[in-house]
């Protein structure tokens, strides 16, 4: 004991987070605002990028956001899109969700940015910009990071633990020497964001030839987001691109342009679908995109990213604050439960560009079945909105996501605010916790609204219960 509090006193950090984007800083904020020192490392030189891929926030995504006094202020800033048509065939009605947000806010990666930053920073997050990892080693008492500091010298950082969330070329999962198996989906995608001549007729515009394929959904300020391919047109992505290329997918794909104008922004990038075999090797975690990464078909990149960060950050808090009577097994429950789900989300995005990829009759005749069936069937409808929204989302039998309820002391997910367990029980019950590795030492306790209800639920802090 002696030696570990030693080690403790010549700690720099508790957690050191390794990139800021919106799965570190929510990371990090969750961490900090539960008494934790945390220090996030960020190779770029400046803070936050205003022109990013990421343009869409899915439901679950938004409860997590709401469980963080965010939700409603992002939403603000975007553009609610309560129907998926996809194929000019397949329809999915978000409005039938069961949550507070039944629908896509359409809204830049970077507003999602800005609101965390500020949470994290309010909290007491030390960040450190033009610092770059260079290798990391750990026993087992803590972790240390070999970094190099904005003017280039050398920088050593020690802390309890340390959480990859520096995208897809992780120099986390570097240092660990994980592999990241997986193959190139779909090379030479184009992003830009542009003004319209002519709005188009639905709120979210997406379309496959076979050949080609666009997406178009507005930000809500007059410019639009747009995403296409040309199969006949595959370069690498250092290749130039102009907005005459844009304007000609979206004309093969959509047959119009709508009169692009003004683009503001424009890249080329290629789709990968790797994962990470582990996301926890001892002390160091991996999140986000360093962990997997996948088509961006059904918008699920970032809110994969987020929801790992909202799993990880309160089994970390819960373990640094001595909370936890089982430290590994919390630990380890992040490999199991989001493993798992990172692949589910290489699936379903693989299957949806595959689809708009389809060329040649026979698969497009697939893909005709696909929207026929989705469209009638309404589970498998349901499930699909499920599992794309996040709102779908379970860890095997037992943790299952707890909807927003009215409760006596007011929302749920306004209870999960202060980033403990709720426990909800009949009014005067004072029922025993259930022991399991995340059994808590604290919880906020609330009652049921209906008399009737004589169970008690037991809500984690990412809004999910046992059963």
């Amino acid at each position: 004991m002696a030696h570990l509090e030693a080690a403790m006193n010549h700690l720099d950090t508790d957690v050191l987070v390794v990139g800021s984007g919106p799965t570190g800083m929510l990371l990090a904020g969750d961490l900090a605002t539960a008494g934790l020192r945390v220090t996030v490392v960020e190779r770029r030189p400046h803070g936050i990028s205003n022109m990013t891929r990421a343009f869409g926030v899915h439901a679950r995504t938004l409860e997590q956001l709401d469980a963080r006094g965010l939700a409603d202020e992002l939403i603000a800033t975007g553009t609610p899109i309560t129907e998926l048509r996809l194929f000019r065939r397949l329809t999915l009605d978000l409005s039938r969700l069961r949550s507070r947000f039944p629908y896509l806010l359409i809204t830049p990666q970077y507003e999602v940015e800005r609101l965390l930053e500020r949470r994290a920073l309010s909290a007491g997050v030390d960040f450190r910009y033009g610092t770059e990892l260079r290798g990391l080693s750990q026993d087992t008492d803590q972790v240390t990071a070999e970094l190099t500091g904005p003017d280039g010298t050398p920088l050593t950082l020690r802390a309890r633990y340390l959480v990859g969330t520096d995208g897809v070329r992780s120099a986390v999962r570097t240092a660990l020497g994980l592999p990241f198996p997986g193959v190139s989906v779909i090379r030479s995608i184009v992003l830009a964001d542009v003004r319209l001549a002519e709005k188009p007729e639905g709120l979210l515009t997406v379309n496959g030839t076979g050949d080609a394929f666009a997406f178009i959904a507005p930000f809500g300020d007059g410019w639009y987001r747009v995403m296409g391919w040309n199969r006949t047109r595959q370069v690498p992505d250092s290749e130039p691109v102009d907005l005459d290329e844009v304007r000609e997918i979206a004309r093969l794909a959509l047959g119009t342009d709508y009169g692009m104008h003004d683009a503001r922004w424009i890249s080329r990038f290629h789709s990968d679908e790797r994962q990470a075999p582990a996301y926890r090797v001892g002390r160091v975690f991996l999140a986000g995109d360093a962990a997997h990464v996948h088509s961006p078909a059904g918008g699920q990149g970032m809110n994969t990213g987020l929801q790992d960060a909202a799993n990880l950050s309160w089994k970390l808090a819960a373990v640094l604050r001595g909370e936890a009577p089982d430290p590994e097994a919390l630990l380890d429950s992040y490999q199991s439960e989001r493993h798992p789900v990172g692949a589910a989300v290489l699936r379903s995005s693989g299957t949806i560009v595959r689809l708009a990829m389809a060329h040649g009759p026979v698969l497009r005749a697939v893909r005709a079945l696909a929207s026929r069936f989705l469209n009638t069937v309404r589970p498998a409808s349901a499930k699909a909105m499920g599992m794309i929204s996040g709102i779908g989302i379970t860890y095997g039998r037992d943790a299952r996501r707890v909807p927003d309820l009215n409760l006596r002391e007011g929302r749920l997910y306004e209870l999960l605010r202060a980033g403990e367990f709720v426990l909800i029980a009949p009014e005067g019950a004072t029922p025993d916790l259930p022991a399991s590795p995340t059994t808590p030492t604290r919880v906020v306790r609330a009652t049921w609204t209906d008399p009737t209800r004589r169970s008690a639920l037991l809500v984690r802090p990412d809004g999910y219960t046992f059963r």
